[in-house]
């Protein structure tokens, strides 16, 4: 009896035995098969008939005369890309099969003996595939479903980098993106780590009349001062130890364009004065010359940082605050929006299965989404991001489960037995959110750092502090 909602199954092969063997083979586990004797003829069909196709089992070798398999694989892509296709091959044709598997053939199979065993376990291979597409396709109709009501896109970056929501808040900040992209003023963006003040950033780029020129990323946390210096303004070559050549700079790579300072809270006084200097005057010099170069450069920064405190601790200019503060873009935690939870959640889903289809793509249970609507994200979107990315690769069951969630977001962080005096549990919340910060980040210390809004020099002295170096 044919499956229920599910496609024939057809068979390319010249021989007669070859067809009849495996199209008893499929009928026998339910399959409705159409048998053809050469590619052509079930292109032919495949081009007459609109019908659902399951699969398709292509032999290597048509004989003279008949284009091979290759060469009907090659026309099944075009057709139906996502078409899986299973190639016969005879002995000593492996090479050629694997060309065929790099062609976008789904697996194949040598025909000798145990021809039907390897079938068997060919279309064990392909059900769970099937299976896979069919929920990929099926979250993601859902997943467009909510776009069209739901994602918010402004110019390019809604082809680029996807802002997702449904809050009013973010909505709102959309639009006054889209009212100030143009004017070519300093924005500062503020928002805690992990809120999407790159994306901002990008798409005021994106959306002004600025966008065919050039958008420079500089994260300034990253870098040390000297370092921070020599990337930002350039230098000429033997202007200190170890610039062999001369190098342009980050302001000269963005003339015309836009330039975004990351974490621009993280730096030294000196060079917020400098960097003050090329915004009022749009000139600068390179390290090691005096010849003065003119530039045209917008200026967006963006921290995590309390600036007016961090001026009041004598730590930032407020000369160079009042400048990058001609309009000031405050980006919400997601703790107060929690109504992007789920959107999030299904996007990062199928954006992971995209770019992972080896990992199958599950629904979050009820049980699930409410953990992760309970948990205040610290880490905000990024953080998020992860959780639904670590709970896809670790899950077994239909849907995620709320064990597959992270440890911190199921609201069971691991606790001493004698929790220990004040000092003893900060010290343990802190050693915690430093390995957490780590994991995050690959175990790059210098993105857990600014992953915590930390300078490098500190995340490693807390690093020494909790023992944590090399761990």
């Amino acid at each position: 009896m044919k499956e229920p909602n599910k496609g024939s199954v057809l068979i390319a092969d010249d021989q007669a035995e070859v067809r009849q063997l495996l199209a008893r083979k499929l009928q026998e586990r339910g399959k409705q098969v159409g048998v053809f004797a050469s590619g052509s003829a079930l292109v032919a069909h495949l081009d007459q008939k609109n019908g659902e196709v399951e699969l398709v089992v292509l032999d290597m070798d048509f004989g003279s005369g008949e284009p091979d398999g290759i060469e009907i694989l090659r026309q099944l892509k075009q057709r139906r890309p996502d078409l899986p296709v299973i190639i016969l091959t005879g002995k000593g044709s492996v090479e050629a099969a694997v060309q065929a598997i790099q062609a976008g053939a789904a697996d194949f199979i040598e025909k000798d003996l145990y021809v039907e065993d390897k079938l068997e376990l060919g279309m064990e291979k392909v059900e769970r595939m099937l299976q896979v597409l069919r929920e990929n396709a099926r979250l993601r109709a859902e997943n467009e479903a909510l776009g069209r009501e739901n994602v918010f896109y402004r110019g390019e970056l809604g082809r680029q980098y996807q802002i997702v929501s449904r809050s009013p808040a973010i909505q709102g900040i959309l639009e006054q993106v889209d009212r100030i992209a143009s004017i070519p003023r300093p924005v500062l963006i503020q928002g805690e780590r992990g809120t999407g003040k790159e994306l901002i950033a990008a798409a005021l780029h994106h959306g002004s009349d600025r966008r065919e020129r050039p958008f420079v990323k500089l994260n300034c946390a990253a870098l040390s001062e000297t370092l921070l210096e020599s990337e930002l303004f350039g230098h000429e070559k033997g202007a200190f130890t170890g610039a062999t050549d001369l190098r342009r700079g980050r302001f000269e790579s963005a003339d015309g364009g836009t330039l975004f300072l990351d974490e621009v809270g993280n730096t030294s006084l000196e060079f917020q004065k400098n960097v003050l200097r090329v915004i009022e005057y749009q000139e600068f010099e390179r390290i090691g010359s005096t010849k003065t170069l003119k530039v045209n450069v917008r200026v967006v920064a963006a921290t995590n940082a309390d600036l007016p405190e961090e001026i009041a601790a004598g730590r930032f200019r407020a000369d160079l605050y009042d400048r990058l503060r001609f309009t000031v873009i405050l980006l919400p935690p997601l703790r107060e929006r929690p109504e992007d939870i789920t959107l999030l959640v299904e996007f990062f889903a199928v954006q992971l299965c995209r770019e992972v289809p080896s990992i199958a793509l599950r629904s979050f249970s009820p049980a699930a989404l409410a953990s992760l609507a309970a948990y205040p994200w610290p880490g905000n979107v990024r953080e998020l991001k992860f959780a639904v990315e670590r709970a896809l690769c670790v899950a077994r069951g239909r849907e995620v489960a709320t064990e597959d969630l992270p440890p911190e977001v199921q609201g069971r962080m691991p606790q001493a037995a004698d929790p220990g005096s004040f000092d003893e549990q900060l010290g343990v919340l802190e050693a915690g959110l430093l390995r957490r910060a780590l994991e995050q980040a690959g175990g790059s210390q210098k993105q857990a750092a600014q992953d915590l809004g930390l300078t490098y020099d500190r995340f490693r002295h807390l690093l020494r502090r909790h023992d944590l170096i090399g761990k």
